[in-house]
């Protein structure tokens, strides 16, 4: 596994949409928090293009991105927001540039296929909040969480103190972390950017599905032989939750212990990552090593 190498002050970071629009005056206070840092933001040429949703036609969104992946002295690639569409453009990506000038990927939601991408050809990358949400003082921990692993490398699952859960699943959780949306993670499976899931801790997290939902990825992961090869889980925030008028009768928590407890996966539930306002930065690709059993109340 490749890491890039830690941010400096005066080093550059690339901002990109490779999904949903944005606008500058959405994206101002982030790029302020940047600078204060100390960084050097570029812009992509297209990241205020408007093409519906999209942040830019496919053909735009590419550009923007095999830029950011070509560039010769970035340190770091920003996806600014999430949406859809990173899934539209990952396989026109020339990923060659990557091992001369490794970078940075940082984001989370739809930028899971990035992440899962990276993985595939032995890049580690950071999970975590986006520029879009700097600006709301909720957001402040995320963002130092962000900062803190891009220029020092430190991040919260190698502290390996977490509030207990009632529905972990206590034993010991080694292995290299992939992982991100677990929407994404699902529609990923049978593409070039499917994830290997051999002796590796999955962490997942997703936002406004409907229970069966979850319940129906989880059994297409079991059904794909995904959970079984799995040394651990860690879970983060499932946000919005939705039912039908019929209660599918499990939160989403439980729906995914009984696929855990089914192959006995060490799992780690309520870690604070995803889509809410803690969403602590993770290293995608390091290994971790947690005793569950040790886990503070």
């Amino acid at each position: 596994m490749i890491f890039p190498k830690l941010l400096n002050e005066n080093d550059t970071i690339l901002l990109i949409s490779t999904a949903r629009k944005v606008n500058l005056d959405e994206l101002k206070y982030a790029i302020s928090v940047f600078e204060n840092w100390g960084l050097k933001v570029v812009l992509g040429k297209n990241l205020f293009q408007d093409n519906n949703q999209f942040a830019g036609s496919d053909e735009q969104r590419t550009e923007d991105l095999q830029w950011a992946i070509n560039h010769p002295t970035a340190s770091a690639i920003m996806c600014v927001r999430g949406g859809y569409g990173t899934a539209r453009i990952i396989d026109s990506i020339d990923f060659s540039a990557f091992s001369t000038y490794p970078k940075w990927v940082c984001g989370f939601s739809d930028c899971t296929v990035l992440h899962s991408h990276l993985q595939k050809l032995g890049f580690a990358s950071i999970h975590s909040t986006m520029p879009l949400f700097f600006s709301n003082p909720n957001y402040k921990n995320s963002v130092e969480s962000l900062k803190k692993v891009l220029f020092y490398g430190l991040q919260i699952l190698d502290n390996q103190t977490f509030k207990s859960h009632i529905l972990n699943i206590k034993n010991n959780i080694k292995g290299v972390v992939i992982g991100g949306n677990l929407s994404i993670i699902h529609h990923l499976i049978g593409t070039n950017s499917d994830l290997d899931f051999e002796n590796k801790v999955l962490f997942i997290e997703d936002i406004d599905e409907y229970l069966y939902h979850i319940d129906r990825i989880m059994n297409q992961l079991d059904r794909a032989g995904k959970l079984k090869k799995l040394a651990g889980l860690i879970v983060g925030h499932f946000t919005d939750m939705k039912d039908n008028a019929i209660p599918f009768g499990k939160n989403a928590f439980e729906i995914i212990q009984e696929y855990a407890q089914k192959y006995q996966i060490p799992t780690l539930f309520g870690f604070q990552a995803g889509h809410y306002f803690d969403n602590l930065s993770i290293i995608l690709g390091k290994e971790i090593n947690i005793n569950i059993t040790n886990i503070q109340s």
